[in-house]
């Protein structure tokens, strides 16, 4: 075995990163040489060596010649240093502009294939993800006729990005794992691991976690030689939103905070920065609403108190995170506003949306939620128009909640509710993201069990179908939610009215399993209290384990998150 072989693959890597001579960067002279070597650097994710051969190439590609045999190779090699981190879409909207259709009809089948995958990239990254979908269509359906494995490899990965994008996981993940399979064919070590962190989350959202976090370090130990902050970025960004699930909220933000250093090593105004500060704001949110859980429960009645020192550190610190919240909120719609990134400012809008329904300011929440759903229409995000639904739906019912205005105001306010929670679940089921869709059902529950409707079949039924969806482990905000209605529907029905029905074998739409689960959430509080609130004893009374003991407490609301 000879020395380099021996070092392994990350050895190998750094060596091949120490700084090298710039004898291929005139592209001018030696296009042929030029197009090799940013093929090569990119192929081992020098990130910092080609952004540098770019930078100095940048007034010879301004010329680029369509009639060069070589400059479609180099059109597509830039678009995907644009994918890793170099400038954004505009210079490709620049640099196409020298493609008009005259002169692609002259052009070779390779290189044409080439210029259509370039125009599917450009609109990816414009948020034209239908575009972007045909025109990989257009080139898979000829994958015979690419030039390499290589380009059929890209063209299948960006295509699952672009269905992922769209919420359609299962045609994603189907186009993520042929990507691998032809990178892995190719030998293409860092390709693949690059193709992984994309397939790492396609599995969390099948319920795959473990599967999921193995493939993210599997990546990073592929990746860590190469100074590709995109990618290094977005495997802390996939960790953060993966512990995020299970509601380890501290865990999830350092791993959100990890992923904006890497990003901000390689560019301050990267879009997936800003993207890393919104996952952050979203995190902090949850933080100080646990917070303020438990400034309230302190201040209630019969509440376990605190010592008013101990209860100042408690709110200073609740407004000490919202307000970092808000200000990451700022910093990435300013990152956004630079890319004409309408997709991330919506979710800007939307998450800035709920702190100000947590304040209770609905009149902003409402226009923030309204913002983001017309900047979803724009780009036909469904995803994005429907949690702002959601949001609209929720802040609608916080005004029938407080009664705000006359009777007329209130009708109004349940209908527009109603209105905008179906057509969240409208949205949502036009797409794979079950936890949209849950949230989607909670919503419509929540509307059914306003002050107005007072519908509580239908909020129980809305109940069952978001409870289904929910997957094993998940223990975050939108259980929470979920619980939080099912305590409402709970103590506004009665339980004998529960129970009668039950007895009369009205069980509606409810599995076995679910009712004896319901059932749960009634008896074992009831024992819980009567034991003095002794978990232990409960277990040993009904001959159940703790553990299920305290998942019913909690699913109940009688116990604390986290």
């Amino acid at each position: 075995m000879d020395p380099e072989s021996a070092a392994g693959p990350s050895a190998r890597a750094s060596r091949l990163l120490l700084p090298e001579s710039d004898h291929y960067d005139d592209f001018d002279s030696r296009p042929e040489a030029f197009a090799d070597e940013l093929d090569r650097t990119l192929h081992l994710r020098r990130i910092s060596t080609g952004k540098s051969m770019l930078d100095r190439a940048e007034a010879s590609l301004a010329r680029l010649d369509p009639a060069d045999p070589h400059a479609a190779r180099v059109l597509l090699l830039v678009a995907q240093w644009v994918d890793v981190g170099y400038r954004d879409h505009r210079l490709l909207d620049f640099l196409l502009l020298r493609f008009p259709a005259d002169c692609r009809k002259r052009l070779s089948i390779g290189d044409y294939l080439r210029l259509r995958m370039v125009d599917a990239f450009r609109a990816l990254s414009v948020e034209d993800v239908d575009s972007a979908i045909d025109a990989l269509d257009f080139v898979l359906k000829t994958e015979t006729d690419l030039p390499d494995e290589g380009l059929a490899a890209l063209a299948h990965f960006w295509k699952g990005r672009a269905h992922r994008k769209k919420g359609e996981y299962e045609a994603a993940l189907l186009h993520i794992v042929r990507a691998r399979e032809l990178a892995q064919k190719s030998n293409d070590e860092i390709f693949t691991a690059i193709i992984q962190i994309q397939e790492s989350w396609l599995l969390f959202q099948k319920g795959m976690r473990k599967e999921a976090l193995r493939l993210l370090s599997h990546a990073e130990s592929i990746l860590e030689a190469t100074d590709h902050y995109v990618a290094l970025g977005n495997i802390e960004s996939a960790r953060g939103r993966i512990v995020r699930r299970s509601g380890e909220y501290t865990q999830a933000l350092e791993h959100f905070d990890r992923a904006i250093a890497l990003y901000a090593q390689g560019d301050l105004n990267h879009p997936n920065l800003a993207r890393a500060l919104v996952n952050a704001a979203y995190v902090r949110r949850l933080l100080s609403l646990q917070l303020r859980r438990k400034i309230d429960a302190r201040a209630q009645p019969g509440g376990a108190g605190t010592s008013a020192g101990a209860g100042s550190g408690l709110r200073a610190r609740y407004q000490q995170i919202s307000h970092q919240a808000i200000l990451d909120l700022r910093r990435a719609r300013e990152i956004y506003a630079l890319h004409v990134h309408a997709g991330g400012t919506g979710n800007v809008l939307f998450n800035l949306g709920y702190l100000h329904l947590d304040r209770g300011d609905i009149d902003h929440a409402a226009h923030e939620a309204g913002e983001a759903y017309r900047l979803g229409l724009e780009k036909n995000d469904h995803i994005l128009m429907a949690r702002a639904r959601i949001l609209q739906a929720a802040a609608e019912n916080a005004r029938v909640e407080e009664q705000l205005g006359e009777d007329v105001d209130i009708a109004v306010y349940a209908n527009l509710a109603l209105q905008h929670s179906e057509e969240a679940l409208g949205l949502a089921r036009g797409t794979q993201n079950r936890r949209l869709l849950a949230g989607a059902w909670i919503a419509r529950g929540a509307t059914a069990a306003n002050d107005f409707f007072q519908d509580w079949e239908l909020a129980r039924r809305s109940a069952s179908e978001a409870a289904s969806l929910m997957g094993p482990g998940e223990t975050d905000h939108l259980v929470d939610a979920l619980t939080a209605l099912k305590s409402q529907i709970v103590r506004a029905s009665g339980i004998s009215d529960t129970l009668r029905a039950w007895s009369e074998g009205m069980v509606g739409d409810k599995t076995f399993q679910q009712i004896a689960e319901e059932f749960a959430e009634i008896v074992i509080p009831k024992v819980w209290i009567r034991e003095d609130r002794k978990i232990s004893r409960v277990a040993e009374s009904l001959s159940i384990s703790p553990k299920k003991v305290r998942r019913i407490l909690r699913n109940a609301g009688y116990l604390e998150r986290g």
